[in-house]
């Protein structure tokens, strides 16, 4: 008689906790929504001229308005759209890495992929001479041969996040080296483009460089949410997910093409912003808690990021400075502290 009162009262507890969770869920991902929005609006408004939202809002919509339609719909818009969606594209990239190797060290920061597109970048600026979409073509072939490298390096049946860890880590080490040779052999208008680029930067964003990125997202972010729960099951462990009836290798390619893509894609249009990848997750977790998927929080947050990243960049310290120098200030403390803590707690990569 106590078991059958027992289990009525247990399973009201655990609806009322899921019932809680998804609630924490739903506010946290609406406030970072708001977040963005009013972060965008900002970024509009607040420039050397400031506008109100009356004359934004007509930009939008394609109104013709005196002063803000240049300065609005061609230099401001461009750039806070494309804040959005490289902070999108770099958040959700980041996630599945860090979840699919159960690593939150395994970034596409830490694992190499950004140090490729930049690799190539530069040698495209310095070497080649090309410049803009040329570069970034170069750029995402790069960043995704890299990955390739990278994942056929570290297979052995199988992959293990230590080891992606490890080899991707070598491998941007060696790739940065060669950054700084090629820096050492520019010109002072080829060092100063590359600096540009290398650090991460919104300076100079059209809509030539932002559109890939949103079609990017619109067509890898389906892809990644399609297995989304294939992407949960495998952080269990490979064994388990496959009992589960998942098909981990075809799973494995699938998810790790489309977030390369995605970095890659956002690193040929903005450069490697520090860290957005490898905060994006961490921060997202803590904010909506440890169950669920993270992939669309992370999305959000490394939006967020991004947008008053580059809006403190330009605003706030008096002089103007790429977006990755802010987001590289934040990250880096952040890194020690997960070493720290990784450290303290007994764990490993």
């Amino acid at each position: 008689m106590r078991a059958a009162t027992t289990t009525p009262a247990l399973a009201d507890l655990l609806s009322r906790a899921r019932s809680r969770r998804a609630l924490r869920r739903r506010i946290v991902m609406t406030a970072l929504g708001l977040g963005i929005v009013a972060a965008f609006l900002v970024s509009l408004m607040v420039g050397h001229t400031f506008y109100g939202l009356d004359d934004v809002w007509n930009v939008i919509l394609g109104h013709e308005v005196e002063g803000a339609t240049f300065t609005v719909g061609t230099l401001r818009l461009p750039r806070a759209t494309l804040a959005v969606a490289a902070g999108a594209a770099f958040g959700i990239a980041g996630v599945t890495f860090q979840t699919l190797l159960r690593n939150p060290l395994a970034s596409p920061d830490i694992v190499g992929i950004s140090s490729g597109a930049s690799a190539a970048a530069v040698f495209a600026i310095v070497v080649l001479g090309l410049s803009g979409a040329a570069v970034s073509v170069i750029a995402v072939v790069a960043g995704l041969a890299v990955a390739l490298l990278v994942y056929l390096l570290a297979y052995r049946h199988g992959v293990a996040g230590t080891r992606l860890i490890l080899i991707g880590i070598g491998i941007a080490a060696m790739l940065n080296a060669v950054v700084s040779y090629l820096l050492e052999r520019s010109s002072q208008g080829e060092y100063q483009e590359a600096l540009r680029w290398l650090a991460g930067s919104l300076n100079g964003a059209s809509w030539t460089a932002t559109v890939p990125v949103v079609l990017a997202l619109g067509v890898l972010v389906p892809v990644l949410m399609s297995h989304s729960r294939h992407l949960g099951l495998m952080q269990m462990g490979d064994d388990v997910a496959a009992a589960l009836g998942v098909r981990v290798e075809v799973a494995r390619i699938v998810l790790v093409v489309a977030a390369v893509a995605l970095v890659a894609i956002a690193t040929s249009a903005a450069g490697p912003i520090a860290f957005v990848a490898f905060l994006s997750g961490p921060i997202a977790a803590r904010l909506v808690g440890p169950h669920g998927s993270l992939l669309v929080p992370s999305a959000l947050t490394g939006a967020l990021l991004v947008v008053v990243a580059d809006f403190a960049a330009q605003w706030l310290f008096g002089t103007r400075y790429p977006v990755g120098v802010v987001t590289g200030v934040l990250g880096a403390p952040f890194l020690i502290y997960l070493l720290v803590s990784i450290n303290r707690k007994g764990g490993s990569l």
